[in-house]
């Protein structure tokens, strides 16, 4: 069978329809014309079920995958991704969205596609605001997106991304009668009262003990506590009360990023979960879905990290972090500002 290559696209006739459409899902059929992309193409004359001419001349495989190079911008990440999911035994229709993959068992024409691919070298930076529109784009429709990343040796790995809504079960705790006195000492706040340090850190799972009396809270945990009327907070070094605003200038003069990594803690303790710092996983929160210390300490579920709108992922690194969530059991979670609220972006890998 025979396919001429006219700029950008590989046409074949009538023939071709019957036998690569029909059977395989191969290009698009127009009139009597199948249209293939270069990826399909080059697949097919891999697969020996195709060959392409160029002014009459035939193409070696070689000849042409350079050519289409030349065409087509990541073309050979392209081909490798193509490759594998067609070799996998899934059909697969190239898109605006790199690909169309349908689930094993359907096909164009029976079954609407399963997943949006999207494809990336390890080599490129992700920028967080193209995620989200690729990943809108896939939620609309109803469609499940996947990033196949290929690295320098042309291994694959897939991932699934997608948003997803946090709740937890820890009850809220107890208002006090009257605001529970702290002092701000360099990064973190201390709770003087023994019953308060108690009734904070025992039903809300709030801070980390001192000794037995008295309790430290971390610039997250006091912002949160101060804002719903649970405690104030006194400067040691002024002895004057500190109000949100005040705190948070101080706050963020120690930690650059404070009122990021706090607008997510806020979001997740409202959801009713419990946030603690994540330092030990490299990340700003290991999250619980409650506590409670008269038994074992449960199992955190998540491992989150706030980042900025404009974040921009640098992939050995977000592999290197799914990873670690992967080993530990947890899921890894993007805490991103959208508008008014926190949307959580969940990456992790799958086999496909």
């Amino acid at each position: 069978m025979i396919g001429k290559l006219v700029k950008d696209r590989v046409l074949s006739g009538k023939q071709a329809i019957n036998e690569l459409y029909n059977t395989g899902y191969y290009g698009r059929p127009k009139g009597d014309t199948l249209e293939l992309t270069l990826v399909e193409a080059a697949y097919l004359l891999y697969k020996k079920k195709l060959d392409i001419e160029l002014q009459g001349r035939a193409l070696e495989f070689k000849e042409f995958f350079t050519e289409a190079s030349k065409m087509q911008q990541y073309f050979e990440l392209k081909y490798i991704v193509y490759k594998d999911l067609r070799e996998r035994g899934f059909y697969v229709q190239p898109s605006v969205t790199d690909f169309r993959v349908y689930p094993r068992g359907g096909h164009p024409g029976k079954t609407p596609a399963k997943s949006f691919v999207y494809v990336r070298s390890e080599r490129i930076p992700m920028q967080l605001p193209d995620l989200l529109t690729s990943l809108n784009a896939a939620d609309n429709v109803h469609k499940q997106m996947v990033l196949a990343i290929v690295d320098e040796e042309s291994d694959l790995t897939y991932y699934e991304v997608k948003k997803v809504k946090v709740k937890g079960e820890m009850p809220a705790i107890s208002s006090p009668e009257a605001l529970i006195r702290t002092t701000l000492l360099e990064d973190r706040a201390i709770v003087w009262d023994a019953a308060s340090s108690q009734h904070l850190h025992q039903d809300g799972f709030y801070g980390k003990p001192l000794d037995d009396e008295r309790l430290q809270l971390s610039l997250v945990e006091s912002a949160y506590l101060m804002e719903r009327n649970f405690i104030s907070i006194e400067s040691s070094e002024t002895g004057d009360l500190l109000d949100f605003d005040a705190f948070s200038v101080v706050a963020s003069s120690i930690e650059p990023d404070f009122l990021r990594k706090y607008r997510a803690y806020a979001d997740l303790r409202d959801s009713g979960l419990v946030p603690k710092t994540g330092f030990k996983f490299g990340t700003h929160f290991r999250v619980y879905t409650q506590v409670s210390l008269t038994g074992k300490m449960p199992h955190s579920e998540y491992l989150v990290h706030a980042i900025p709108w404009d974040h921009v992922f640098i992939l050995p690194v977000m592999s290197r972090a799914v990873r670690l969530a992967n080993s530990v059991r947890k899921r890894m979670l993007y805490a991103v500002e959208d508008r008014a609220a926190v949307a959580y972006v969940d990456i992790g890998r799958i086999k496909m």
